[in-house]
């Protein structure tokens, strides 16, 4: 080998080693720089403990539901094996994480400022708890009762017995499905109500199309008095049904403004509110402090009397009427003129 490949070979030896010397300089750079950014004299752990032990409205407005009931959920989740926590991150925290994004809508961005974390930190444990959340569907969601009458309608003379069939209402796109056999026989003579866009028909009970419901218009512009006294608490019952889906996207706002997660992830959001919305209303106390707080809306959809008819003796005056459930032969034409004039009979009786 002669002089001049020996200076190549040096030559190479050294630009090799400055590569490597500014590819280690760049990584110190960038951990300083992390560093930098998440310097809150607060860490995360601190922050949990901080929620946990402060005012009762810091934790309310953080994870929208009691301090009591936030520590139930957070050791079922942990007992149950659901959540377990990582070397760098409790329960708590990753519940709080979950919480506080769904629980006002916010970023990634938001949350990595808030609990002092990465943001794949934030994508991973949101993700965790999302997954987690949703698999309790099974124990926090059920489908209608069809052998029970909702007390919303059971006990409203408005609404009973005329509306003891319905079982929800329908806003919305409509998947159909075929029920077979045995389990068939549950779902006869029950339906959903729906608005004028839907056909009247199938297990479908919509309201007389070009007919005014308002009591203003009513005694302003007179019309069919029978078919717009159906309207009106036809119109009043889906009211009181839809305020429960109000309230549960006024809880969690980003069902109201949906991230850009992956489109599973998405759908699965939705689920893991309705688990939470339904386990945040078995705790009587964060129900109140919703009311306090405005998140729960009171507002009935008219001024008509929604208490109970009783006799001397307490017992409620209407009784389960089967007649009022559609019979078989029976379309949904005929059934909606038939319970008009039942309620046009109960109001003047």
């Amino acid at each position: 080998m002669d002089a001049g490949d020996s200076n190549n070979g040096d030559s190479f030896e050294d630009l090799s080693f400055w590569w490597v010397f500014f590819g280690m300089f760049y990584q110190l750079l960038r951990k300083r720089q992390r560093a930098i950014r998440y310097n809150s004299i607060l860490t995360a752990d601190d922050r949990v403990t901080e929620f946990l032990h402060g005012h009762w409205e810091r934790i309310f407005n953080r994870t929208r539901m009691t301090r009591d009931c936030f520590v139930r959920l957070s050791s079922i989740m942990e007992q149950t094996g659901r959540l377990t926590p990582s070397r760098a991150v409790s329960v708590e925290e990753q519940l709080m994480i979950f919480l506080f994004v769904v629980g006002h809508g916010a970023s990634n961005r938001d949350a990595q400022e808030t609990w002092q974390r990465s943001g794949s930190t934030i994508s991973k444990y949101f993700g965790i708890v999302l997954e987690a959340i949703f698999n309790m569907s099974s124990e926090y969601i059920r489908p209608p009762d069809m052998n029970n009458v909702h007390h919303t309608i059971r006990y409203s003379n408005r609404f009973f017995p005329y509306f003891q069939g319905c079982v929800g209402a329908i806003d919305g796109t409509h998947v159909s499905a075929c029920v077979g056999g045995a389990r068939a026989d549950k779902f006869r003579g029950k339906y959903y109500l729906v608005d004028s866009g839907y056909a009247n028909r199938g297990c479908f009970l919509a309201p007389y199309r070009g007919t005014n419901y308002h009591l203003r218009n009513r005694r302003r512009l007179g019309g069919d008095r029978k078919k717009e006294q159906f309207n009106y608490r036809h119109a009043s019952l889906r009211n009181a049904i839809e305020r429960t889906f109000g309230i549960w996207k006024r809880r969690f706002p980003i069902l109201r403004s949906m991230h850009q997660f992956p489109l599973e992830k998405q759908a699965m959001i939705p689920v893991a509110c309705a688990v939470l919305h339904n386990f945040i209303r078995m705790d009587p106390a964060s129900v109140a402090q919703d009311h306090v707080s405005g998140d729960e809306d009171d507002d009935d959809a008219s001024s008509e009397d929604d208490s109970v008819d009783t006799d001397p003796d307490g017992v409620d005056v209407g009784e389960s009427s089967s007649h009022l459930n559609i019979p078989q032969d029976m379309d949904m034409g005929a059934f909606r003129d038939y319970v008009t004039n039942c309620i046009q009979e109960g109001s003047s009786g």
